[in-house]
């Protein structure tokens, strides 16, 4: 059974806390603004095996058992990285953004992505701003990420959400035009890894309104558990 997450609402007056028990998880793929670019991506995973998705953008359904706000996360075997995303979260009083981490199987991810999602956590940072307060200048948040290399922060991923497809437009593609229902909580998709994709012992993500001068970081620990 899913437990509730302990989330925090910032708004105007200040903040209050909910607990929001999730009925839907829903993970964006191949996101990007520039079609061109990810039927280009598309095509090189199909040449090298890898089954593309049937859809782009891409729609992952996970259970919502593997949201977390957890510090540190189990994993088996060396082959796991997180990825920075932004997270939409649809409550009863409207739709809140966030931001999480897709941590994901790089191994299992190779031949079939489903189920590499559906193998490690989804950390998602425990504070979450109105969407109707950042709407109007989405395209200047800035997503970024961390990972430990040789004892200390490095950065792993840096963007703006221009690069991606706005919350409005995913949500039409995957609701098919209607709102996004309550108690669903969707990953809107990530950037190429600054060096390539590896894993670390440590992940560290956030996103920053630069317009109203404000950001939500989160981080994890990440523990190895071995392969048979």
């Amino acid at each position: 059974m899913t437990s509730a997450l302990a989330l925090r609402c910032l708004i105007a007056s200040g903040s209050r806390d909910v607990g929001v028990t999730p009925r839907a998880l829903v993970i964006a793929g191949l996101t990007g603004r520039d079609e061109a670019a990810v039927l280009h991506h598309v095509e090189e995973l199909r040449a090298i095996g890898v089954k593309p998705p049937p859809t782009v953008p891409a729609f992952f359904r996970n259970g919502t058992n593997l949201l977390t706000s957890a510090t540190t996360v189990e994993v088996l075997g060396p082959d796991t990285s997180g990825e920075v995303e932004f997270v939409l979260v649809s409550l009863e009083d409207g739709l809140w953004v966030g931001v999480g981490s897709d941590h994901t199987d790089r191994r299992v991810e190779a031949y079939a992505i489903d189920v590499s999602k559906q193998l490690c956590p989804k950390v998602v940072a425990p504070l979450l701003w109105r969407h109707d307060e950042v709407a109007p200048h989405w395209d200047r948040l800035v997503l970024r990420a961390w990972i430990e290399e040789a004892g200390r922060l490095v950065l792993y991923q840096e963007g703006t959400a221009a690069a991606l497809r706005t919350p409005e437009a995913l949500i039409a593609a995957w609701t098919g035009g209607a709102p996004l229902p309550v108690g669903t909580v969707m990953f809107g998709g990530t950037f190429a890894a600054i060096g390539g994709i590896r894993p670390s012992t440590r992940f560290e993500f956030e996103i920053e309104d630069p317009v109203r001068g404000r950001r939500i970081r989160h981080g994890y620990e990440v523990r190895t558990l071995p392969l048979i």
